[in-house]
């Protein structure tokens, strides 16, 4: 009865048992798993007005992806090669979608979304504490009703996006590593570096699905199809305005979750790429053998494992390979997580328009920059040392010209009594706040609300009553008040919902904001392929597989968890404006000093990715004490692997194991 199953179930997977349909199963996996990741960062901002939390929350969500990634990428990367790799990718694709089902589940547990107003949906109710009125009945307050306190504590589902990012972080670990190094083993070597293009292609068509799918949910209202939209008073420009983020997580958590299942019908292992003589098959029975006997001498892996984190260590080069991309990737975490918020409080764009010039002016000009440096090194036959020069000076000009933006400065939104006077004159960041004047004191006005109204002489108010409106007509978001005493226009004194645009010198200023973000988009793509040619060369071949992993490790440890969350305090401390809680707490920012979020925005990446070229530039002289028999993109490993000078520091130079000289699975190239 066993022999006819296997002759039953063969045909069923034999499609399965090719190189070429493992590339496309992986192609599609970093389509799914770069889309996921893109639409999380896109939706940053969404998910910190629908919990009512702070930046410094944001950041860590962000950073918790990492944390999960952390946990596993070093186990991964060194002992995942033994275990059956298909699987492992398979399991960690299913492991990211319902990571990404987790995180749109308080959409489902939370209810309506509630945004901070005053404002009623209509102008024909009889409430009228949005409006300004004389010796009210009441004095107004925020909520104190025990049972809203209580819905209010709903707000701490966050952290079911957070264990979801997680888990999205787990699943994501084996796909890179374990991807790469099974096709390293089973494809021709010369078709190799193809498959590994065709892999980048994917990354970059998830970020472009990302750049459709991001906008399109953002401009849906969150709770659409169980209110009326045509009752809201708010816009997708408002900063309380929330998108429907948890669509997109549905998506992508289905995504997901189909592109892993071919990866349950692939074997183990596959027969090695094109023809293969004789030889060949007596090397391969060889190595198939000893890599059974090595599955028995499991404390060997640990062994080797300790010793090759020992050499590592003692390699100076590839440390401070390490510490430069430390560095750098403190600087570029901050500056992506953050742009939308950046376009849309100093720009004036709503967080979809964000979102789409982000990727419309990034994603094209990084991968043109990648296609032009890995034809330029192919093509000239780069040598390493050049190489490394290369990185070093197009690095150092894209962060010189990313400094340019620092002068491309909007003001401030004018808003009476936060940032300027009611008479119009801008007042200092730390200035005391005077929300009320001569022409409010009559309104018993709510000096904490945030109901934002833009009057027809140009000056923004918080709110109606503080604008001195007597009078509203209209219904939803275009309701108009009328007869606002603290409005001084000579046309009209009125006011419509929403802040006051900024004007069109601030938008001249954007689009060279854009430019600059082209060029240096571009100068980073021309920079990345040199520079981590660099960091593979400065590794035996036997040590690139965990060398990989660490780096990657150090890089989660030391930029990616703690990057998002310091930056996100940091941001918090330009915060004009805090919304305010039905029990009175504080809730999302609803506006930042925009003179500081720039300096801050622009300033700290810029002077942590320059403190980076220090230890590059003792990479440029360290390399001079290497001497290297080969060019980087020779046909033979080992020419183009770095042989150390007599000079070479005696930590470096410990001593093999027989096993790992014997090992030829630990001499996968990367």
């Amino acid at each position: 009865m066993g022999e006819p199953e296997k002759k039953i179930g063969t045909p069923g997977v034999r499609c399965f048992a090719k190189i070429k349909v493992f590339v496309l199963a992986l192609t599609c996996v970093y389509i799914s798993k770069t889309l996921s990741g893109v639409y999380m960062k896109f939706m940053l901002t969404h998910l910190e007005r629908q919990f009512n939390i702070s930046t410094f929350i944001v950041g860590l969500i962000n950073g918790s992806f990492e944390l999960g990634n952390l946990l596993l990428i070093i186990f991964v990367s060194y002992f995942g090669t033994k275990l059956h790799r298909p699987i492992m990718i398979g399991v960690g694709c299913v492991v990211m979608g319902l990571g990404c089902f987790l995180m749109s589940l308080p959409h489902f547990l939370m209810g309506r979304y509630e945004y901070e107003t005053m404002i009623s949906p209509t102008s024909n109710l009889s409430s009228k504490s949005f409006l300004c009125i004389e010796n009210r009945s009441q004095t107004l307050k925020p909520t104190q009703d025990p049972t809203e306190c209580v819905k209010e504590m709903k707000s701490l589902m966050w952290v079911y996006v957070l264990v979801g990012n997680i888990l999205r972080g787990i699943g994501e670990t084996p796909i890179i590593p374990l991807g790469i190094s099974y096709i390293e083993d089973f494809a021709k070597s010369e078709n190799s570096p193809f498959y590994i293009g065709i892999l980048e292609v994917g990354k970059i068509i998830g970020p472009l699905i990302g750049l459709w799918l991001g906008p399109f949910c953002a401009t849906i209202y969150v709770d659409t199809g169980s209110v009326n939209t045509d009752d809201l008073t708010i816009s997708p420009r408002d900063t309380r305005w929330v998108g429907a983020w948890w669509i997109g997580f549905l998506v992508c958590g289905g995504v997901n979750i189909l592109t892993g299942i071919p990866y349950f019908f692939f074997p183990r292992t596959l027969p090695k790429e094109g023809p293969e003589d004789k030889s060949d098959e007596t090397k391969n029975d060889k190595e198939e053998k000893h890599r059974e006997k090595a599955k028995e001498e499991k404390w060997g892996y640990t062994k080797d494992f300790f010793l090759f984190v020992k050499r590592l260590s003692c390699n100076p080069v590839y440390m401070l390979c390490v510490l430069t991309s430390v560095l750098q990737i403190n600087g570029f975490v901050s500056i992506f997580i953050f742009k939308p918020k950046y376009l849309e409080h100093h720009y004036g764009k709503s967080t979809a328009e964000a979102m789409f010039l982000i990727g419309l002016y990034t994603t094209p000009s990084v991968c043109v920059g990648y296609l032009i440096s890995g034809f330029i090194m192919k093509k000239f036959k780069i040598a390493l040392k050049k190489a490394a020069c290369v990185a070093f000076f197009l690095s150092m000009s894209e962060c010189l010209l990313s400094l340019c933006n620092l002068t491309l400065t909007c003001d401030n939104i004018p808003i009476a009594g936060l940032t300027t006077s009611y008479e119009g004159i801008q007042q200092p960041f730390d200035m005391e706040n005077k929300f009320l004047a001569d022409c409010n004191t009559r309104c018993d006005c709510l000096t904490k609300s945030w109901d934002p109204v833009c009057g027809d002489n140009g000056l923004a108010y918080m709110s109606p009553c503080l604008a001195g409106c007597e009078k509203s007509v209209g219904k939803g978001i275009k309701m108009v008040f009328q007869n606002c005493s603290c409005i001084w226009s000579p046309a009209n004194s009125s006011a419509v919902l929403g802040l006051c645009n900024k004007g069109p010198e601030c938008a001249n200023k954007l689009q060279y904001f854009l430019i600059i973000t082209v060029f240096c988009a571009f100068f980073y793509g021309l920079a990345v392929i040199p520079g981590y040619m660099v960091f593979l060369r400065c590794m035996k071949s036997e040590e690139k597989p965990l060398g990989v992993g660490l780096q990657a490790f150090y890089m989660r440890l030391f930029a990616g968890i703690p990057a998002p969350i310091y930056f996100g305090a940091l941001i918090d401390r330009t915060c004009l404006h805090w919304g305010t809680l039905k029990c009175g707490g504080s809730g999302a920012c609803r506006t930042y000093e925009v003179n500081s979020l720039r300096h801050l925005y622009l300033g700290l990446p810029a002077a942590l990715r320059g403190s980076s070229f220090l230890p590059a530039f003792f990479i440029l002289r360290l390399l001079r004490k290497f001497q290297f028999p080969g060019e980087i993109y020779s046909s033979e490993p080992q020419l183009t692997e770095m042989k150390l000078t007599e000079k070479e520091s005696e930590c470096a130079d410990v001593h093999r194991s027989p096993k790992v000289e014997n090992d030829g699975e630990l001499k996968t190239k990367l």
